[in-house]
């Protein structure tokens, strides 16, 4: 495997990405995680992250210096260079000119780090400082107009390069990263989805050997995959649990409990707590305690359920690394908060179970691989993500059972038409928002004051980050004609174009 230490980068997360693309197994710890946590990853390589600060600062991030001296390959990406050639006795400081965007690299000592690449190559830049003198023992192997510096090494092994490879601006970039963890790290490429299955099956039963396992199964991709993973690991040690909230999409459910039956056949036990779950949001309007309340509520019901059940040690949810990384967990240290999901942040301290995720440290696109791996239909693996806490996050402000129904037919359109136009599998989420807004409108020869729906339809990877789709003109226009004209209580329909960052797909 390979670790990304995180410095504080947007991007770090599209490192790792990068990485296993390349069929390399890769993990991300935060760049204060001593060497002895990271040997007990035993990688191959280690890669430094970007970051916002400037190495020469006081205060700087660093990491242990054993990675900078050791015998393990280390590649720097643009901080991680700089501090690389900073613990060497390199100067670092700030760039007379900023290089922000396209520019083109030129090879000057061809290496195996660049095996199989053109002399000269596009790459993206995003940095304020650069390398005025180079480190101890280090030369420089490429160049672009602003940067003599732009790839140096020490031997074949420790690498620093100021220009981004992961993100798609450097069309090479992967290739790049190729070469540093198979040929110069030395990893096996054998990370693929039945890898993962092997290997999942393999720590599923080391956790939970003899032992009943219940699992929290929302019909979402991600706990169908976990639920299916975890069959093929325990067989009949599973219990599923589908719990109704009252919260889901248009017949939902029905439709739910049929896939259940079809795909784990008397292993999913079915509870209606809508009125529960109804009850204990009644007036709440904060996004974060709608969240906390439903993470709350869901592991009340999971417990009275393993009560009535018999004894049960183990609950399995489908968290994937988004939810881990915008939760904070603690393997994200320094990250900012975005929101709490409920299989993450919301679950309480007290919790009675030990939890079994086996999707853990998966991107969704990954998840899906893993599904189809599994031999589940498509059909199911291709459903676009739905937030565990429903559509009380889609309700800006209080749930009620009105408003509850209002967006219910307002979102059925929208998929609809969406299927109709085959951009379904296209998009990675189309749905709509129910706004705290009413707005004047005119309905026939009479004056309304009724609902503004909003649209959100993103494509994205891994939703990471996502940009707003284009949708057609005249899907748009159809979205809007049948909501206005189907759902009585509302008379606006608006786009989001706004892409993430700055905001989040969903709008709570």
């Amino acid at each position: 495997m390979i670790v990304v230490l995180d410095f504080g980068s947007q991007y770090s997360r599209l490192i790792a990405r990068r990485i296993r693309e390349q069929n390399v197994y890769c993990e991300i710890l935060p760049n204060t995680a001593s060497w002895s946590q990271i040997q007990k990853l035993q990688p191959n390589g280690v890669v430094l992250s970007g970051g916002p600060a400037s190495v020469y600062e006081p205060g700087a991030p660093r990491c242990s210096r054993e990675v900078l001296t050791g015998q393990i390959p280390v590649l720097g990406i643009c901080y991680g260079l700089q501090l690389i050639a900073l613990e060497h006795g390199g100067k670092v400081a700030a760039a007379t000119r900023r290089e922000y965007g396209m520019a083109e690299l030129k090879i000057d000592e061809p290496t195996k780090f660049f095996a199989e690449m053109p002399d000269r190559f596009h790459v993206w830049m995003s940095h304020g400082d650069r390398i005025e003198q180079l480190p101890n023992g280090f030369r420089a192997l490429a160049h672009t107009e602003n940067s003599p510096h732009a790839v140096i090494a020490a031997g074949e092994a420790r690498l620093g390069i100021q220009f981004h490879p992961e993100v798609a601006h450097t069309p090479l970039g992967g290739r790049l990263l190729r070469n540093f963890a198979v040929d110069i790290c030395g990893s096996n490429p054998d990370w693929t989805p039945g890898h993962f299955v092997s290997e999942a099956i393999g720590h599923i039963r080391t956790q939970v050997g003899k032992e009943r396992i219940l699992c929290a199964l929302s019909g979402g991709v991600d706990s169908m995959v976990a639920a299916a993973l975890l069959a093929r690991a325990v067989g009949e040690q599973l219990v599923c649990i589908f719990v109704d909230t009252g919260l889901l999409r248009k017949e939902e459910a029905h439709n739910l409990l049929e896939v259940f039956e079809r795909l784990l056949p008397g292993q999913v036990v079915s509870v209606d707590a809508a009125d529960r779950f109804l009850e204990r949001l009644d007036g709440v309007a904060d996004p974060e305690e709608k969240r906390q309340i439903i993470g709350h509520e869901f592991v009340q019901v999971f417990a009275e359920q393993a009560k009535r059940i018999g004894s049960m040690r183990f609950l399995a949810q489908g968290t994937l690394y988004p939810d881990v990384i915008e939760s904070t967990s603690h393997d994200t240290h320094g990250a900012a908060k975005i929101k709490t999901h409920h299989n993450v942040g919301g679950l309480p301290a007290e919790l009675d179970f030990e939890l079994v995720e086996p999707l853990r440290y998966l991107f969704k696109d990954e998840v899906r691989k893993v599904g189809l791996e599994l031999g589940l239909p498509r059909e199911v693996i291709c459903r676009q993500p739905f937030p565990g806490p429903g559509l009380a996050v889609r309700i800006l402000g209080p749930v009620s059972r009105d408003r509850l129904e209002i967006l219910r037919c307002a979102d059925a359109i929208v998929e609809d038409e969406i299927r109709r136009a085959g951009l379904y599998e296209r998009l990675w989420q189309s749905f709509a928002v129910l706004t705290p807004l009413q707005t004047v409108g005119v309905m026939g020869d009479g004056r309304t004051y009724n609902n503004l729906v909003a649209i959100r339809a993103v494509e994205s990877q891994d939703a990471m980050t996502a940009d707003w789709a284009r949708l057609p003109d005249d899907v748009l226009s159809r979205i809007s004609n049948r909501i206005v004209n189907e759902v009585a209580a509302v008379n606006r329909v608006v786009y989001d174009i706004t892409s993430k960052p700055p905001a989040t797909i969903e709008w709570e």
